[in-house]
Parts: C-alpha cells; sequence; structure tokens
C-alpha cells in the first residue's frame, strides 16, 4: 500500500516538472534593438552622409580656392602689360615732343634764310621724287600741309592724324607727300596704333626712296620692328640706314641703338 503511493507521488511530480520546464526546441530567439544606442544603422547611415556632403564642399571650396588664384594671376599679368603699354606710350609722346620741337626750330631758321633770300620755302624742299626730279607743289597742297601741321605743333594729335590723312589723299604726288607719311608714322607711332604707323613709315620707304626723310623713316621702322618682335628685320633696317646714310642722325641713333641691343 505504502509502496503504491509513493510510485504515486512520484509520478505526479515527474509529471509537474516535466509541465514547469519549457522544451528547449520552443525557446524564443533573441531580437536585438537597433533603434537603440549611439551606433544605430539610422545614425550610422546619417554620420556617412554628413561625411560626403562635407567632403563635396571641401573640394569646392578648394575648386574656388585655385580659381581665384588663376584669375589673380590673369590679373596682375594684364596690369603688367597695361602698365608697360602706357610707359612706350609715354615714350613715344616725349620722342615726339622733341621731334616736334626741332622741327619749330628748323622751320623758323629756314624762315630767316627765306628771308635773306638764300633758300626756297624748306618745307616745298623737303623731299624730292623717286625719279630725282623736284616735284611740284601748288599753293593749295603747301597750305593744306602747313595746316595739318599747325594741329601737331598745337599738340592735337588726333585732329593731326585726319588732316595728314586727308593731305596726304588729296595731294598723293606733291613735294611734301613723303612728308605727311612720315608725319602720320610719328602720330600714330605716338598713339600706340604700331601697325599704322608701320604702315605710314614704309610709304615713304617704298614710294620715296630720294626724300629727305628716307633715313628718319628706315630708322623709326627698325625701332617699330623691334617693338613689334621682330629683331631680325629691325636690324636690317637699322644697318640699312648706317650704311646708306652715314652722316644723317638717323644712322647715329641706328648705331647707337644696335650698340645697346648688342649688350
Amino acid at each position: 500500500m505504502k509502496d503504491g503511493l509513493s510510485r504515486l507521488t512520484l509520478t505526479t511530480l515527474g509529471a509537474g516538472l516535466c509541465l514547469a520546464l519549457p522544451p528547449l526546441a520552443s525557446a524564443a530567439p533573441v531580437v536585438e534593438d537597433l533603434s537603440q544606442g549611439s551606433g544605430n544603422f539610422y545614425q550610422r547611415a546619417e554620420v556617412r552622409e554628413e561625411s560626403g556632403g562635407s567632403l563635396v564642399l571641401f573640394n569646392q571650396v578648394q575648386e574656388n580656392q585655385e580659381e581665384i588664384k588663376r584669375l589673380r594671376g590673369q590679373i596682375e599679368e594684364l596690369r603688367y602689360q597695361l602698365d608697360q603699354q602706357q610707359k612706350m606710350a609715354q615714350q613715344r609722346y616725349l620722342e615726339l615732343e622733341k621731334l616736334v620741337q626741332s622741327n619749330d626750330a628748323a622751320a623758323s631758321a629756314a624762315e630767316q634764310a627765306m628771308a635773306a633770300g638764300k633758300a626756297e620755302d624748306a618745307t616745298a624742299s623737303a623731299s624730292d621724287s623717286s625719279s630725282g626730279s623736284e616735284p611740284t607743289t601748288s599753293a593749295e597742297a603747301r597750305a593744306a600741309y602747313q595746316a595739318a601741321f599747325a594741329k601737331v605743333q598745337a599738340r592735337d594729335f588726333p585732329a593731326a592724324i585726319t588732316a595728314f590723312e586727308n593731305f596726304v589723299a588729296d595731294y598723293p604726288d606733291s613735294g611734301l607727300t613723303a612728308n605727311g607719311h612720315y608725319w602720320l608714322g610719328e602720330l600714330y607711332s605716338a598713339q600706340t596704333e604700331l601697325d599704322k604707323a608701320s604702315a605710314a613709315f614704309e610709304k615713304v620707304i617704298q614710294n620715296f626712296p630720294q626724300s629727305s626723310k628716307m633715313p628718319d623713316a628706315l630708322y623709326k621702322q627698325g625701332l617699330l620692328r623691334a617693338r613689334q618682335g621682330k629683331p631680325d628685320e629691325s636690324r636690317a633696317l637699322l644697318e640699312r640706314v648706317r650704311n646708306e646714310y652715314p652722316d644723317s642722325s638717323a644712322a647715329g641713333l641706328a648705331n647707337d641703338f644696335l650698340n645697346r641691343s648688342a649688350d
């Protein structure tokens, strides 16, 4: 009787224990809460996005700084070129000023000689034709030339250019035409219009080789070629002045320029 009661009690306790313990196969899975903590997925994604945006902004700043440096370099170069052009223009103006003054002195001497009956009108005898015979200069041509040169003396260079352009167009074969082209070269050079100045001096060289302005035109053309970056052409013209017109003042100037260039 007691044995049967004991077996029944053990059986009942074993069944209760089995019911109290959950089966291993049905254990609940462990779930990590990714929404909590400082290193969750959403925050890491946000950090990566912010980091990428900062890198793009940094690259844009670097590119802008490089562009600013490049533009500053261009501005400095343009300032230098402008400064050089202004210095050259001032130098040409001073040269023209000296030339006008020397021409005024020559004109005054010529007027005195004319008054004494020792010379003809200096401007009329300033140049000869290419054939060697003295070209005729009408009273109208002489008046037009003197009016144009009066504007040079008044330092009204734009008006002088217009007047001399009209003069050489209206009187292409007068005894003063070579002088007109020469003064156009001087005036254009003072205005920093080098191509037009060169064309004017070339007219004297090609069309009026017997003109008294020939050595001066060669010398001025040689200087222009040097300024235009054509040293070989410049040297050839200056040597031509020195060899063909050794007694002219232009030859002495050309020789000085050649010597300075050789240093």
